[in-house]
């Protein structure tokens, strides 16, 4: 993954930090965080004067992340994400809630459950997931182990908003698997 930071906010990604603000600045529960975020994202998505140019732009040789906003008391984080295809990421769970939305194209996701061996533990695929332009899906730790990628012909842009300070952290992943899959 290669990080940009960016050089300028959007006035509607200035609103929807604003509403992301007032969710997060309730300290409700973290799943019922995420969805609320999540219902606030959704009609952004694919919505023009979103992200600048500069903020769609991808990377030959990985996905791109663009910080988008980092909240200044680390309590939320927005990330615009650019995979070009066949693009994808490791097999991860993250630091904290999350909520994606898809901006244009298609992310693919492939979800896991981690489960106990007598001799070691294996990851199980339980659900793969496609979710298009204006799609939301939203967690929070545990059980979010999964790997996302882009399965289509054309360049994916999906939003990612964090409860954790992403440009401080440097990444939101927690743990990487390299455990056997079943």
């Amino acid at each position: 993954m290669t990080t940009t930071t960016p050089a300028r906010t959007t006035a509607r990604m200035a609103a929807l930090v604003s509403e992301i603000r007032r969710v997060v600045g309730r300290g409700l529960a973290p799943d019922l965080t995420a969805y609320l975020v999540g219902e606030l994202l959704a009609p952004h998505l694919g919505a023009p004067g979103l992200l600048t140019p500069a903020q769609q732009e991808g990377d030959p040789e990985r996905y791109r992340q663009h910080i988008l906003h980092a909240e200044s008391d680390g309590s939320f984080s927005v990330v615009a994400l650019v995979w070009l295809p066949g693009q994808e990421t490791c097999i991860h769970d993250h630091v904290s809630w999350c909520v994606t939305g898809v901006h244009q194209g298609e992310e693919s996701e492939r979800r896991y459950r981690l489960s106990p061996g007598a001799d070691a533990a294996r990851l199980v695929v339980t659900e793969d997931v496609v979710n298009g332009q204006g799609e939301v899906c939203g967690f929070a730790p545990p059980g979010d182990i999964h790997k996302v990628y882009n399965s289509c012909r054309t360049k994916a842009i999906s939003l990612h908003v964090y409860g954790a300070d992403v440009s401080r952290l440097g990444t939101s992943i927690r743990r990487v698997y390299t455990l056997p899959v079943d």
